[in-house]
């Protein structure tokens, strides 16, 4: 069906780190981006939040262009003949979250292309599914490989909840973490890009991958409750493809933005599949460092288990990728390093 890919290059640009190698040296030393940011909280004082500490104070769309570009920019240094012969897909926000900032995604991605100063390929395309778009556009990179049209495919997610529109949604929905609400999340921002390209030998390679969607999300109207029953189904469609049980997997990195409702979906999907005898598994997630980027997570966490695994401090292989967003939809990759 689908051509195995290997991720040949990252990039990344945090409130950690504006390059992949410190912002991951930042995240493994649990180092955080965390100050009092512009916005008012709930109880009247200043919002926590995770901001990208720019050169210069860009806002709105520009500042989300930049970004971006600052994340591909550093993943084609490593690969420079990878300009000109790459398609770009590009993650972003859910097209209906409250506070989005970005109003036109296509005129985005041409000004990402301006600034990286590269010609935007035919295949080039949107995937706006928040969180988990990073999961889609995985499978959409190994389809576009196996049919030919590109050697090279760009996944770049980029997304923000500063912005003041958001802010004010989710401290109405009392989503936010405050003094007076400590089942929330606290708002960041980043960027991030990984390079796909045809799998070769001792690459970092793509095994499974999974997309379902939970019925009990968390603003379900039904008010179902939540079994785990999306995330689970991600899980067995990624191990079904790899061919192993969940009892082989290294470590985990999940997209845990600080809510109760993430660390139980994480825990009843574990809980449903994990069987006989299995080491220790890790769970890591950028969160604990960035808060909650948004549509960014899935490039930045395959970009964390990438360094981890170049590095030599993986918490073991292969490695499962996880992310969900609030209506529901859910991502499971399974990612290995592979010997030379």
């Amino acid at each position: 069906m689908s051509a195995t890919i290997d991720i040949a290059a990252i990039g990344m640009v945090t409130a950690v780190g504006l390059d992949a190698p410190s912002a991951c040296a930042a995240m493994r030393a649990r180092l955080d981006g965390f100050q009092e940011t512009r916005f008012v909280g709930s109880s009247g004082g200043w919002l926590v939040g995770a901001p990208v500490p720019l050169p210069r104070n860009w806002i709105g769309e520009k500042r989300i262009a930049h970004l971006a570009a600052g994340a591909i920019c550093e993943a084609f240094e490593s690969v420079p003949q990878a300009r000109g012969q790459t398609a770009l897909i590009l993650c972003l926000a859910e097209p209906d979250r409250p506070g989005q900032p970005v109003r036109d995604n296509s005129a985005l991605l041409r000004r990402i292309a301006e600034i990286v100063e590269i010609e935007p390929h035919m295949r080039s395309r949107i995937v706006a599914h928040g969180r988990p778009s990073g999961h889609v556009a995985l499978d959409q990179a190994r389809r576009l490989i196996a049919s030919g049209e590109v050697p090279y495919v760009m996944i770049a997610g980029v997304d923000s909840y500063l912005t003041a529109p958001a802010v004010a949604h989710y401290l109405n929905r009392r989503r936010l973490l405050t003094s007076d609400n400590p089942n929330g999340f606290i708002p960041g921002e980043a960027a991030a890009a990984v390079l796909c390209t045809r799998s070769e030998r001792g690459g970092f390679q793509l095994f499974g991958l999974g997309l379902s969607r939970e019925e009990a999300s968390i603003y379900n109207a039904q008010d179902l409750p939540l079994r785990g029953d999306g995330m689970t189904a991600a899980y067995r469609a990624a191990f079904g493809e790899t061919g192993i049980e969940m009892n082989r997997l290294g470590y985990r990195i999940a997209d845990l933005i600080g809510e109760q409702y993430w660390f139980k979906q994480n825990a009843l999907a574990s809980l449903r599949l994990l069987r006989g005898r299995h080491d220790f598994q890790d769970i890591w997630s950028p969160g604990e460092s960035l808060g909650n980027v948004g549509a960014a997570a899935g490039p930045l966490m395959i970009g964390m288990a990438w360094t981890a695994a170049r590095k030599g401090y993986a918490a073991g292989n292969p490695v499962l990728i996880e992310a969900s967003n609030d209506a529901g939809a859910c991502g499971a990759a399974v990612l290995a390093a592979r010997a030379a």
